[in-house]
């Protein structure tokens, strides 16, 4: 039987005290203003205006985060065989931080011990020290983040561990202050203490590790259950738990800080919709629109911060995700299919905006994020104090403004590491929203103004790597927003994006996919969510163009996933690839927080794929992945929401819209708008062309016709149809005779 983690916490290094989880958690409206200076000013790059008295070997890499240390005292590695070998040569163990560029925290405590002199001559001395980018090694963090989680019951950005030179973790933790505040020891006082037991314990600390490291491989270890099945209740549970945590009031599952977390709400949409639960539906849907009013959302430059400290959505941690933004494009255009509401609708349009604005790299790349701080200051970027609207506002305007956005004299947010700096700083939030549909002219003025003063600003620093993981979420939503409100700059982009990423980040004479661009160069690291986050994405495309060539490209990143990354022998996809040599443990990913997993992704992706195809054997991938986690879908559902909604796709065979006749046509083109106009999470659009599964190929328009479409159910198809308001039908009819069938 495995360990599970509660009887393993006396392995953590004996007496030393845990600070508190500070830092990043681990996770655990109208269009946008058009107009926009010729261009945006950018946080400049910490301590470029200093003559630096150091610089160390991250100079020479590519990370954003691994550069935003270069000009530390700390004689910092980036992860690989020059630590490992030195650490092992000079017996000494290693310091492994962990962090992302726009993490406020991983700033923290950079500024209080990073740069300290005093703190780099310790690790300098004592330690083998490296750095590592969270967000281009997600390996390498899940790893070591399962055991600050299990020896200290929290876990978070920045990452700090202490290992063994064989890698293995014996002690860690996440924020640790300079002095011995909260009754804690102090950063260099743990160093001290950890640098003493090495001297004195090396060998209990060696043993320890190793044991930790036994039982770490045996936590992380997946069998298959023969009790859990797959069936329709265990869908009905997850929706039933995610109900019961939801807030009434403000919207949202579960309490302060509130995450947007895409994946829930998606699922419980896709449940009670088909279950013809109207008030699950509606718990979406206030949701959806609370977190659109509230200051985590930018009222005036679009998109969506990474989560509120608050249960109102209205404070934010400013920093904003690409992943996010993705993700909830797909829900609010969910949520627009279901309603009809164009508010909803605004609202993804306000966030491709700014991805395309601020976000997109000139050849095609999406950027990761920008930070939550500007000038090291969080939120200065984003927030007003009532000084600045009044010289920037008429009267009117200004009245409307503080009633509309809920400003006050006083302001609604502090930064509490410089409370003092920026006082009477306000969030914008909708606080009034009749005020602004009793008074259009007045919001598109204010906004303008608004948008136009605020990027005058230096802006806060962009993390311009692009992730093929996070490019491939941003490229269906891209693609598919397209489908759904027919703007053909979405498709462009999309288009474009794949064509950066084929370029880029693709060998196509080895049908290898690698994780990161920046700056002219790549690198050489592959995982699991580049896969199966692009091949969804590609889909997406495919389904939007039905462009044979898409689908070659899916099907090609679909057989080198599984070649690299599946278990044929339990089901499942490590993480990693079997050429990882640098990691003491392969994974498989089994939890849905801020992303989806690696493994909820691929499987939903191969179901689609295999309906598309008629491959039998992705199918049977897809399945066998499915009861692998069959156990842990029963038993904590709230930590698979995106597994479940792919369990929720295996159970019925899938809605395949056939759309026959050449895809460029406008004919062709308005009965995929068509198919793409319903909310129907089982169905798949698909063409007559290219690789598709052969009774799809045999389909053909009707004699006089340019385009129609099939609707098909298996071998089984209705009379085939031109029109699009038919298509519309078609689908509806079928989703409420799938809802009477459930009920």
């Amino acid at each position: 039987m495995r360990c599970r983690f509660a009887c393993i916490m006396w392995l953590a290094v004996w007496a030393l005290a845990e600070t508190p989880g500070k830092g990043e958690p681990a996770a655990k409206p109208l269009s946008a203003p058009q107009n926009q200076p010729a261009k945006d000013q950018r946080m400049i790059p910490k301590n470029t205006h200093k003559i630096h008295s150091h610089t160390n070997r991250l100079a020479m890499e590519k990370s954003p985060y691994l550069l935003q240390h270069q000009h530390n005292p700390v004689d910092w590695f980036a992860w690989g065989e020059e630590a490992f070998q030195k650490a092992e040569r000079e017996g000494k163990p290693l310091f492994l931080s962990i962090g992302y560029s726009t993490c406020h925290w991983c700033h923290v405590m950079e500024r209080e011990s990073f740069e300290s002199e005093e703190v780099a001559r310790f690790l300098n001395a004592h330690f083998v020290s490296i750095k590592v980018d969270r967000e281009e090694r997600p390996d390498v963090d899940k790893i070591y983040m399962t055991f600050v989680q299990a020896t200290t019951g929290g876990g978070g950005w920045p990452l700090n561990v202490f290992l063994t030179p064989s890698r293995k973790p014996f002690y860690g933790g996440t924020y640790f202050a300079p002095d011995n505040r909260y009754g804690k020891p102090s950063f260099l006082q743990v160093l001290q203490e950890i640098h003493k037991s090495w001297g004195t314990r090396q060998a209990a600390i060696l043993n320890s590790a190793d044991d930790m490291h036994k039982r770490l491989a045996d936590f992380t270890e997946q069998e298959a259950s023969r009790e859990a099945a797959l069936v329709p209740a265990v869908v009905r549970a997850a929706a039933a738990r995610f109900k019961r945590e939801y807030d009434p009031v403000h919207g949202g599952f579960g309490r302060a800080p509130k995450f947007p977390r895409p994946s829930q709400p998606s699922l419980l949409l896709i449940h009670t919709k088909r279950a013809g639960d109207l008030e699950g539906t509606k718990m979406v849907l206030h949701t959806c629109k609370r977190m659109a009013a509230g200051g985590m959302y930018d009222q005036i430059g679009g998109g969506f911060s990474r989560y509120s400290v608050d249960e109102r959505w209205l404070v934010p941690h400013f920093e904003k995700m690409l992943y996010d933004n993705a993700q909830l494009v797909q829900l609010y255009l969910d949520a627009f299919l279901v309603t009809g509401d164009q508010g909803l609708a605004s609202v993804v349009r306000d966030v491709l905006a700014y991805i395309i604005r601020d976000m997109t790299h000139p050849e095609g790349g999406f950027f990761s994020a920008e930070d939550a701080d500007s000038e090291g200051k969080e939120g200065k970027f984003y927030c007003w104090t009532t000084e600045e609207l009044e010289k920037l506002l008429t009267t009117e305007e200004l009245r409307f403004a503080v009633e509309y956005y809920g400003v006050t004299q006083k302001g609604n947010f502090l930064d509490h590491s410089d409370p003092e700096a920026l006082p009477n700083q306000n969030v914008l939030s909708i606080a009034q929203e009749e005020t602004g549909r009793a008074q259009p002219e007045f919001l598109a003025r204010v906004r303008q103004k608004l948008f136009e003063a605020r990027s005058k600003r230096i802006r806060p620093h962009l993390d311009d790597k692009v992730l093929s993981s996070w490019n491939g979420m941003m490229l269906g939503a891209m693609a598919r927003a397209h489908s759904v409100l027919g703007d053909p700059a979405y498709l462009k982009t999309a288009e474009k994006n794949l064509a950066f990423l084929k370029q880029k980040l693709w060998d196509a004479s080895t049908k290898t996919l690698y994780h990161r661009w920046r700056d002219g160069e790549r690198d050489s690291v592959q995982l699991l969510d580049a896969y199966a986050n692009l091949l969804a994405g590609v889909l997406d495309l495919y389904q939007a163009t039905l462009h044979a060539p898409h689908l070659q490209f899916a099907i090609d990143l679909t057989h080198a996933m599984i070649t690299r990354f599946y278990d044929p022998k339990e089901g499942g996809f490590w993480q990693s690839a079997k050429e990882s040599t640098d990691l003491i443990l392969r994974i498989k990913e089994d939890y849905d927080g801020a992303e989806p997993s690696g493994n909820s992704v691929a499987s939903l992706a191969l179901l689609k794929m295999a309906a598309i195809c008629d491959n039998k054997e992705w199918k049977e991938a897809a399945g066998k992945t499915l009861r692998l986690f069959a156990a842990k879908m029963q038993q904590t559902p709230q930590g698979l929401p995106s597994m479940i909604a792919s369990l929720d796709f295996s159970l019925q065979e899938p809605t395949r819209v056939v759309v026959a006749g050449d895809p460029a046509s406008p004919e062709c083109k308005a009965l995929v708008r068509a198919a793409h106009g319903v909310y129907e999470p089982n169905k798949i659009v698909m063409g007559t062309t290219g690789p598709v599964e052969s009774f799809a190929a045999s389909l053909k328009p009707a004699a006089g016709d340019q385009a129609q479409v099939y609707l098909c159910t298996g071998n089984s198809c209705q009379l085939p149809t031109s029109s699009p308001e038919k298509v519309k039908e078609m689908l509806l009819s079928g989703e409420k005779q799938k809802t009477a069938g459930k009920l």
